[in-house]
């Protein structure tokens, strides 16, 4: 599984990538995680508000700030 998080660096953005990294270890998730700050990339991605989440190539998630938890059951 890859899971890409889509964002400049904001601060949700950055609290985002560190809640995956969490949900990943703490709930065995057995995934690529990429984070991706290239503007270009996220709008040919279609997000037009960030952090955004991506699973497999899906948006999952836009504009929120997931829990790990709520990352596990959107991945699982």
């Amino acid at each position: 599984m890859k899971i890409r998080i889509l964002g400049a660096g904001c601060r949700k953005c950055k609290a985002l990538t560190e809640n995956v990294e969490r949900a990943v270890k703490e709930y065995g998730i057995e995934a690529e995680v990429e984070k991706v700050t290239d503007l270009m990339e996220i709008m040919k991605a279609g997000v037009l508000s960030t952090p955004a989440l991506m699973v497999d190539g899906e948006i999952k998630s836009v504009g929120k700030l997931l829990s790990p938890k709520e990352i596990a059951d959107l991945v699982k």
